[in-house]
């Protein structure tokens, strides 16, 4: 089993809630429901990444490759960090330049799955 994958995993599912719950009430009245939106997606895409990362963390126990599941974990991080943080960053602060940031963090994720997919076909 992978630690930090686990603990990262964790750790990003604990703020997804977080920000989903501030999302629902703390900005309800503040953003118009394509600011709520777009900030639910943000949520989304760090709920599912930090699954993924969870699942990394114990899919060495199947036999996968550490190596590549750990260069996954790193693409899945930085995935949430710039897809998800930089939809948090326009939403919350108006800053359109962080916009042209969230597809690199899309890209990271495709990335890190297939990272997963090679690993696994290399089993």
């Amino acid at each position: 089993m992978l630690r930090i994958p686990l603990i990262c995993g964790a750790l990003f599912a604990l703020l997804a809630v977080m920000a989903g719950a501030f999302g629902a009430h703390g900005l309800r009245g503040m953003l118009d429901g394509r600011g709520l939106e777009v900030f639910q997606t943000a949520v989304t895409y760090q709920v599912y990444h930090s699954l993924a990362l969870i699942l990394v963390s114990i899919l060495p126990v199947a036999g996968l490759s550490r190596r590549l599941l750990g260069i996954a974990t790193g693409f899945f991080i930085a995935g949430i960090l710039l897809f998800s943080g930089s939809l948090y960053l326009l939403v919350l602060t108006d800053i359109r330049w962080v916009g042209p940031v969230t597809p690199m963090g899309g890209v990271s994720f495709m990335v890190g799955w297939i990272l997963v997919a090679i690993s696994g076909f290399r089993r």
